[in-house]
């Protein structure tokens, strides 16, 4: 204080008094003894300068690398964003996939519906179809056992046939024996006649010979003759009578047995057409079974077939919606990483502008103290140094500074490390709140994709299940639209707080 009133009054004698040598050589002197003094005084001082040179060079370099990694990070931010922007892009654009899934699921489930009832209506055509060869088999067994009874009926008359044949063949040898035996009696009676006649003959010609010694014996004779041709002919008569009767016999039956017969082998040939008929009927309803039954396999296997290549894709669809969940989720996370890194930097960046800006207001205090004095030795030291006089000055602002300054100073610094400590500790607090949100809108994500995935699997069956996989897509809508909402709060925050800064 006394060197900077000195130098004060050696200004103002100099301008009162320019062309009085005589004052002005003894202050300038002083002046330059107290420079001096101030030198020597203030090689610390200058030490102090150089060693806050390096460390604001070293801030400087640091600030410049901050900036450089600010610029990075608002870099990778608008990359980010980008993505971000084509995420919600593309989220916006599976609410229509969804759509699209939907109706392709319900047309496929329509299908199956329909191929379920085709298989339902196949499977009662198959049913009436075994109805219909069942009565076959009956009627098919009906025809058997009458066609068994037939060919029994058949032996049977084939049997009456032979036996008929065979009596017919003795019935011929005796009607052949009698006719023999007819033929025998014939010629018996014929040579009996013929004896008769002789005797007769012979009788008459004794008789004419011994007529007048014998009575006539003619009447006897013819009596006799009468009576024995009587009798022939009433054998003959006998034996045609009992011939005529075996033959007419012999030809009715015969008659009966052949009619027997032709009407067995017309009923015979009749069941066999019958029969033939009804193997031919059995023969293509077989054929149509199996035909319907091959094509009933085919369309169940072509089903399988689809609804396994279905589900293959509901299952592909489904992977891809988690992915795409879980890749949103990770860009959520990495994006409110960033965010925080951001707003790290940020609160870092206005703590050291905070410093600077407090620097160059102590400078710019230390120039305006040392403005007058500097004038002063620009007057009557033209060969002094401006470093020499800046260091002189700070030395004397700090020997003529109160403790109160110096203490403002100090409790300036500590309300700015307090703050800078409350900032992090915000931070710290403000990045578990996000963690723990991220985990949390990761779990509900997860929940909601494992509810979705039950919905769907039990909505394969049921349509109301399909209705809970359905709010459950809403309520996985909401909690994205939900989470979407947070980060633009938070982006919004961040922005706020960049204005702040």
């Amino acid at each position: 204080m006394p060197s900077y009133v000195s130098s004060r009054r050696s200004y103002t004698t100099s301008t009162r008094a320019p062309s009085s040598y005589s004052h002005i050589l003894p202050a300038a002197a002083a002046t330059e003894l107290r420079l001096e003094q101030a030198v020597q005084v203030s090689s610390e001082f200058k030490h102090l300068r150089t060693q806050e040179k390096a460390e604001l060079q070293d801030l400087n370099d640091r600030f410049a690398s901050f900036i450089e990694r600010v610029h990075e990070l608002e870099q990778q931010n608008k990359l980010l964003e980008t993505e971000l922007l084509l995420l919600r892009q593309r989220q916006a654009e599976p609410s229509n996939l969804r759509a699209l899934y939907e109706h392709e699921i319900r047309q496929l489930r329509a299908a199956v519906e329909e191929a379920r009832h085709e298989k339902q209506a196949a499977q009662d055509h198959r049913d009436e179809m075994e109805d219909v060869l069942k009565n076959l088999q009956k009627r098919y067994e009906n025809e058997v056992l009458g066609r068994e009874e037939a060919e029994g009926r058949l032996m049977d008359a084939r049997k009456g046939a032979d036996e008929a044949a065979l009596g017919q063949a003795e019935l011929e040898k005796r009607v052949g024996t009698l006719l023999d035996e007819l033929a025998f009696l014939k010629r018996l009676c014929e040579s009996e006649i013929a004896e008769l006649q002789a005797q007769i003959q012979y009788s008459v010609e004794v008789a004419v010979e011994m007529e007048v010694s014998k009575p006539d014996l003619s009447a006897a004779l013819r009596d006799i003759r009468g009576q024995y041709e009587t009798m022939a002919q009433r054998n003959l008569q006998a034996a045609e009578d009992w011939f005529c009767n075996k033959m007419s016999v012999m030809t009715v039956g015969s008659t009966r047995s052949t009619e027997s017969a032709r009407s067995a082998k017309d009923e015979a040939g009749e069941y066999r057409r019958l029969l033939k008929d009804r193997t031919l009927e059995i023969d293509a309803c077989r054929e149509m079974i199996q035909a319907l039954e091959n094509q009933l396999q085919e369309v169940e296997e072509k089903q399988s077939c689809e609804i396994s290549a279905m589900q293959d894709t509901i299952g592909q669809l489904e992977e891809e919606l988690r992915a795409n969940k879980n890749d949103m989720a990770r860009y959520l996370k990495d994006y409110q990483d960033l965010l925080n890194v951001k707003m790290a930097l940020d609160i870092e960046i206005a703590a050291y502008r905070k410093l600077l800006e407090g620097e160059e207001n102590r400078l710019n205090s230390l120039l305006s103290s040392a403005a007058p004095y500097l004038l002063s030795s620009r007057l009557y030291s033209p060969s002094l140094f401006t470093e020499d006089v800046i260091t002189a000055s700070q030395a004397q602002q700090a020997e003529s500074s109160p403790p109160q300054e110096e203490e403002e100073e100090e409790e300036e610094g500590e309300q700015v490390e307090e703050e800078e400590k409350e900032g992090e500790e915000e931070e710290v607090a403000e990045e578990k709140e996000d963690e723990e949100k991220a985990e949390e809108e990761g779990e509900e994500g997860e929940e909601a994709v494992e509810k979705e995935e039950e919905g769907e699997e039990e909505g394969k069956g049921e349509g109301y299940e399909q209705k809970e996989g359905d709010e459950e897509g809403v309520k996985e809508e909401e909690g994205e639209k939900e989470a979407e909402e947070e980060v633009e709060t938070k982006e919004k925050s961040a922005k706020t707080t960049d204005k702040k800064v």
